[in-house]
């Protein structure tokens, strides 16, 4: 793993952490409310989606017959990726508070504590492999 790759998957833990420290700053400080929106907004889902990378990967996007983009695919998986990012962030997010209103134990430190834990330790995850894609005899399209 090159330095480069190491800082890139570190990010997500890190917006989480700083949004953590940020809860020390006063109430309705735009700093704090813009560090928890960053984190919130896409920290969980890119840590996700980066275990998940390879199979996501797996099958190449298709373009319109007329491709008047060379770079549609890498556009597109870009693309694609960034918008699950935002939706798994999101989803998580609500899963995590409902939890903890179900437990009635709802507070904004909790889910942002637990949400920062689960980056952290999606971070640390290996990838998972790309299947080979199945061919042949016995499968039914």
């Amino acid at each position: 793993m090159t330095p480069q790759e190491l800082v890139v998957r570190m990010l997500p833990p890190f917006g989480g952490w700083l949004a953590l420290s940020a809860l020390a700053l006063p109430d309705g400080s735009a700093l704090r409310g813009a560090a928890m929106a960053v984190f919130l907004t896409a920290g969980p889902g890119a840590a996700l989606l980066r275990i998940c990378g390879p199979a996501l990967a797996a099958g190449p996007a298709t373009g319109p017959v007329e491709r008047r983009d060379p770079a549609f695919e890498r556009h597109s998986d870009l693309l694609e990726r960034l918008m699950l990012s935002v939706l798994v962030s999101v989803a998580v997010v609500l899963l995590a508070a409902t939890v903890f209103i179900a437990a009635h134990a709802f507070s904004a430190q909790r889910v942002l504590l637990t949400l920062t834990m689960l980056t952290t330790v999606a971070a640390f995850c290996p990838r998972l492999r790309a299947s080979p894609p199945k061919t042949g005899k016995g499968t039914a399209l």
